[in-house]
């Protein structure tokens, strides 16, 4: 009997050998991909504040923000004064908390409303339970100038 314990010791350590040599066979690490900025050539970028909310700004992009007013039409110029903070390339200017004088200039584009938001409130043995929902109105703007 005691010979037979002595061999599924052999071939349990075995096992566990065979084991470590496939984790020290584990392929080698990949290098992490670079990621490309997708927003525009120039290196031009602002940061405004409208809606309560800072956006990170370049020409050229997209933005959805805050309705704004009904009166904005398809093709009309929206500008954002409260400019905080912009970067050329070369120089950086930062408000406090605004800079004066600098402008954002935009396009307005579409209007639309965002996906639904559930508000639910629940206790548990007492039988409260209320549901709302509302879906949030947006405008969407594309940057046509920093000044």
């Amino acid at each position: 009997m005691a010979e037979k314990k002595t061999k599924a010791t052999k071939k349990s350590t075995s096992k566990t050998a065979s084991k470590k040599t496939a984790v020290k066979k584990a392929a080698p690490k990949k290098e992490a991909k670079k990621k490309t900025a997708t927003k525009t050539n120039s290196d031009e970028f602002a940061v405004i504040e409208t809606g309560g909310k800072q956006y990170s700004v370049a020409v050229g992009d997209s933005i959805t923000i805050e309705k704004l007013n009904d009166e904005l039409k398809e093709g009309d110029k929206v500008v954002f004064e409260n400019v905080l903070f912009v970067d050329n390339g070369s120089d950086t200017t930062i408000g406090t908390p605004f800079i004066e004088k600098a402008k954002v200039e935009g396009i307005y584009e579409s209007k639309g409303r965002s996906k639904k938001v559930d508000v639910i409130k629940y206790k548990s043995k007492s039988r409260y339970f209320k549901q709302k929902g509302h879906r949030q109105q947006f405008i969407k703007v594309k940057i046509e100038a920093i000044r």
